[in-house]
């Protein structure tokens, strides 16, 4: 269990299971699996804060240990792209490989469905939606363009890249995907897994994807 204060960007990190959840503001960004919510509370007392103080949890994509907490935040609306939705409220085991983590969905409403270029405030952050499937047919990546941050859920970590072996994975449109990344300006990002990159992101995603094809070509 881990909490880190990074600036306006709170990273809490429960397990080895749970995706990393950010809190920016009011925003969550990601949950977890929900395995862990009676220290997800014990952290936000730490932090003088109220989890149904919340107002929205972000998804980055519908993979359980991303989405699995979201059912904790009793008070708060939830987001995602609107390829995630139906995995969202119809619980769809396979889709969000809830199986693989033994975990249990129950349907929910998506409030907030978000398409490319949707923009989203979290604290002093204007985030905006990109695109970048390929760890899933529904990932997005949260980018500041004026504060060069990005929030990129499983698409690329700061040691590696997402997986693609899932079966809404695709290799192909991963590879476009931190292609893409790559040429933005992005100083700082903020992975759904590990240690964010403080600096140089956009450079770090260029070199990891070049050693990714080098080690093993993605097809």
């Amino acid at each position: 269990m881990k909490l880190k204060r990074m600036g306006d960007v709170t990273l809490i990190q429960l397990s080895d299971t749970d995706s990393n959840i950010y809190l920016v503001g009011d925003v969550v960004i990601d949950s977890g699996t929900g395995f862990n919510f009676p220290s997800m509370r014990y952290l936000f007392k730490m932090m003088k804060k109220n989890m149904d103080d919340v107002k929205l949890v972000l998804c980055t994509h519908t993979h359980f240990d991303h989405i699995g907490g979201a059912r904790y935040f009793f008070e708060s609306k939830i987001a995602c792209s609107d390829v995630g939705v139906p995995v969202i409220e119809k619980a769809d085991i396979d889709m969000s490989a809830a199986d693989f983590y033994n975990g249990q969905l129950k349907p929910r409403k998506v409030d907030q469905v978000l398409k490319e270029g949707d923009k989203i405030k979290a604290g002093k952050y204007n985030l905006e939606v990109i695109r970048t499937p390929g760890h899933t047919d529904c990932s997005i990546t949260l980018y500041d363009k004026a504060k060069k941050i990005a929030f990129t859920g499983d698409s690329v970590f700061a040691d590696g890249i997402g997986s693609t072996e899932f079966i809404n994975s695709n290799a192909d449109e991963l590879r476009k995907s931190l292609e893409k990344l790559s040429k933005m300006k992005i100083d700082r990002y903020f992975p759904g897994h590990g240690e964010p990159v403080e600096k140089q992101g956009a450079k770090r995603i260029e070199t990891l994807l070049k050693e990714a094809d080098k080690a093993e070509p993605v097809e």
